[in-house]
């Protein structure tokens, strides 16, 4: 009997043993990342910019909110919020209290499907299925039915109050100590919201530095910012892969960028011009799947300095 079941008991209390460390402490094991991108122009001051994203808020994630709350003392110049902030249809009144100190900075925003619908359980391989038939949210996908709707206008009700820039297929632009920064923003290309004809031409001549953001990272988007010269593209989505292989890394992205760039700073190229695109792999899971390994967790502070730094 021992000889018999041997293996399989072992290897199903290292299954068991590996689920209760991803649902139970990585899940939960927030982190903050730091990196320095050189992006402005010559002369400008370096900028801080705190992204937070995919925080996938459910009703009672104590840990979470108080995490989020905390991020204010960082004091960056501006925050960004790059979308899926929901994962439970009654979270906005969390969210709120949650990233109600970071709405004392200037800051801008753009939504994700998350906000917009609420989560359907699924089963995660097809994740895997998705990605060999190259087909992605609604892109390729029969468009969703039964599914439930947020009530994603109070979550944006509350960041508008605050004063955050709605970047929902427009421009916005920032006013801060030493310079401005131009803003330009796409809706979910996961449902197929982005509209780049609306915001296409590239930045202003009037402004000091202008970046790009955006939920999902997905490459017609990240060729039409780079192609327009935009020096740096914020988007998060991908979770870091969120179910992650030691050494190895991400087996899926849920979009069409490569896993190489799933998470972190990386660079993007088309038509000749190549762009800064830094993917965070957020804060949150689906509610249905709330487990994270060897990916924790965590919000960015972006440290912007002059393209000079190069080479230093």
């Amino acid at each position: 009997m021992r000889a018999r079941y041997g293996v399989p008991l072992g290897i199903a209390a290292a299954g068991a043993a590996g689920l209760v460390y991803a649902a139970g402490f990585e899940a939960r094991s927030f982190r903050l990342r730091r990196v320095t991108v050189p992006v402005l122009p010559p002369g400008m001051r370096p900028l801080r910019v705190l992204q937070v994203s995919d925080i996938h808020m459910v009703g009672g994630q104590r840990k979470k909110q108080r995490w989020l709350r905390s991020l204010a003392g960082l004091r960056p110049d501006f925050v960004i919020n790059t979308g899926d902030n929901l994962s439970d249809p009654e979270g906005v009144p969390e969210v709120l209290d949650a990233l109600g100190p970071l709405m004392e900075f200037p800051g801008a925003y753009v939504f994700g499907s998350n906000d917009y619908y609420g989560p359907k359980l699924r089963n995660p391989a097809r994740y895997l299925l998705e990605k060999a038939q190259g087909r992605h949210g609604l892109n390729g996908n029969a468009p969703a039915e039964g599914v439930v709707h947020n009530p994603w206008e109070d979550l944006r009700d509350g960041f508008d109050a605050a004063g955050w820039l709605n970047l929902t297929n427009t421009r916005g632009e920032l006013k801060l100590e030493g310079g401005s920064v131009e803003l330009t923003g796409l809706d979910d290309p996961h449902i197929k919201r982005d509209r780049y004809a609306q915001v296409a031409g590239g930045p202003s001549e009037s402004a000091d530095f202008s970046m790009g953001v955006v939920h999902a990272p997905y490459l017609r988007t990240l060729d039409a910012f780079t192609a327009d010269a935009y020096p740096l593209i914020l988007a998060g989505h991908t979770h870091g892969g969120q179910l992650c292989i030691p050494f190895y890394g991400a087996l899926v992205t849920n979009c069409d960028l490569d896993t190489e760039r799933v998470k972190g700073l990386s660079t993007h190229t088309t038509e000749g011009r190549t762009s800064y695109l830094y993917v965070s792999a957020g804060c949150g899971t689906n509610r249905y799947t709330p487990v994270r390994f060897a990916c924790p967790p965590e919000a960015t502070l972006l440290t912007l300095v002059g393209r000079e730094a190069v080479g230093r």
